[in-house]
């Protein structure tokens, strides 16, 4: 029989890799551009390494393995990244059915990302839920100066919408976010699309593999 979990009174969305399938572009960008500083990785390694990463802690991280970043790097890859982004990216299939759930539900529900505002727009804004959210229900950290896996961030979403850390949910593809869920005491549900699977296990994430199967888990069926 499924496992079945009590009805969340929150429920907090991740966006790359959750809401808005960016990581491939935002991946592809990171892989040429750490090239030209001199870390040459496979696409796939750069997934496993930095997904989930705030810039400060890539840009650390990439510099203890071999990379020379300019003093201006994070706003170089991001210059680039846009670019590529604002020509559009696809939603995560099936995640405007969970939403519009919650919704009739009566469930609120907000984003927690490590991105910027200004890359969530760009990213989220053609398909409507930059409105949707925006300004009340998305927690950046680049606003908050607070990032995942730290639970700061977790905590200052739920105190907005006064709800207990045990009442949340949290939905996150890396295990830095499941990391930063499981340190605020937040039920976290891992959706694995890519190589993730591993790592967001060893957090405590529940994992699931499509949207459909979401509601189940958020005991709305």
């Amino acid at each position: 029989m499924p496992k079945t979990y009590p009805r969340p009174k929150l429920v907090i969305f991740d966006c790359d890799g959750v809401l808005i399938d960016s990581e491939p572009v935002f991946n592809a960008v990171l892989v040429q551009n750490l090239a030209r500083h001199g870390l040459r990785l496979k696409p796939e390694q750069s997934q496993l390494t930095f997904t989930g990463l705030a810039m400060t802690e890539l840009a650390r991280m990439a510099s203890q393995m071999g990379a020379v970043l300019p003093q201006n790097w994070i706003t170089e890859v991001y210059d680039e990244a846009y670019a590529l982004l604002r020509k559009g990216v696809p939603l995560i299939p099936g995640v405007l059915a969970v939403i519009r759930r919650l919704d009739e539900e009566n469930i609120p529900c907000c984003i927690v990302s490590n991105g910027s505002e200004e890359k969530m727009q760009i990213t989220l804004g053609p398909h409507g839920l930059w409105d949707r959210f925006h300004p009340n229900a998305i927690f950046s950290a680049h606003t908050l100066k607070v990032a995942k896996p730290d639970p700061e961030i977790f905590l200052t979403a739920a105190a907005h919408f006064d709800v207990q850390a045990r009442d949340c949910v949290v939905i996150e593809d890396s295990a830095t976010g499941a990391r930063g869920a499981a340190r605020a005491g937040m039920q976290c549900f891992g959706y694995v699309a890519t190589t993730q699977e591993t790592a967001l296990l060893a957090e405590g994430a529940e994992i699931f593999h499509h949207m459909k199967d979401l509601p189940r888990l958020l005991g709305l069926s």
